[in-house]
């Protein structure tokens, strides 16, 4: 007989659209590119992601999550299940049902680890999620995370602080990691020390704070950060060590982007661009900060 294989499965819990890039139909296609089994738990089914101003199809309730982990449990495989991966949650009684979930499969695999994408808000929008689902985030999801992707507004909310300097920044990680995670990726950090053609990303672990600056792109589309988590995740899984998951994980979103600018499309070229996942045309130093 052949030798059995060891492949890595992450269960991603995420909204989803038919047409275009946001949620799991952004999360999924990166994470099997990597070679990773994923199986995915739509929280919502839409014809297509809600800054179009309409759509079609329905919200998902948190007992229908539940339904689906209940079916996938019973053939057995929480056990094989590396990670959980979560995004925007339309309801408070979703995040409960996310949470149940990464419950039952530590319970089944303690070795399993909960990446947590908490959406909020962002500079410019404010906080764009329904009430509660804030507090959500900082009091349960969060608390209930090993690794966490917030932006820098995101940060700041969850921190209870308004960062500027490179200082308070590290000061609001520690206190985001004081809630539970021990992993933080800021995205879209913005900085006294960041230049206005530049966006910077900031992975934290163990005290230690490693930096990727990028080239800031002319592109506005729906589901870089699905992206970005899922992508960081999966390189986090592999080695481990968030310096150099960052590097991979920054590497191939800027070349997701950079494609997509060049093609100005509203969408995020996902397929299109695929080789960015495997073999980024271009690499950004890491520096530990």
């Amino acid at each position: 007989m052949p030798p059995s294989l060891s492949v890595t499965a992450v269960l991603s819990i995420q909204s989803h659209v038919a047409y275009g890039h946001v949620g799991n139909s952004s999360a999924v296609f990166p994470l099997q590119r990597l070679g990773i089994e994923v199986w995915p738990v739509h929280t919502v089914q839409f014809s297509n992601h809600t800054g179009y101003g309409e759509w079609r199809g329905r919200v998902f309730d948190g007992p229908a999550i539940e339904e689906v982990v209940d079916g996938i449990a019973e053939r057995g495989v929480l056990g094989t299940c590396d990670a959980v991966l979560s995004g925007y949650l339309g309801s408070a009684d979703i995040g409960h049902a996310v949470v149940q979930t990464v419950e039952r499969v530590r319970q089944a695999n303690p070795a399993a680890v909960y990446c947590c994408d908490p959406v909020i808000g962002d500079v410019g929008r404010g906080v764009f999620v329904r009430p509660g689902i804030p507090e959500f985030m900082r009091d349960v999801a969060v608390p209930a995370a090993d690794l966490v992707t917030p932006n820098h507004y995101e940060l700041d909310l969850l921190a209870g602080t308004k960062t500027r300097t490179l200082d308070e920044v590290r000061d609001a990680v520690a206190a985001v990691q004081a809630l539970g995670p021990r992993v933080v990726l800021t995205t879209s950090l913005v900085t006294e020390d960041t230049p206005g053609d530049a966006v910077d990303l900031l992975a934290s672990e163990g005290g230690r704070h490693f930096r990727v600056r990028t080239p800031r792109l002319d592109v506005a589309v729906n589901g870089a950060g699905d992206a970005i988590a899922a992508l960081f995740l999966a390189h986090w899984l592999a080695g481990r060590d968030a310096g150099t998951a960052l590097g991979a994980a920054a590497a191939s979103v800027h070349g997701l982007l950079a494609a997509t600018e060049e093609a100005r499309s509203r969408e995020i070229l996902l397929v299109a661009a695929q080789e960015e996942f495997v073999s980024p045309s271009r690499a950004f130093a890491v520096e530990e900060i």
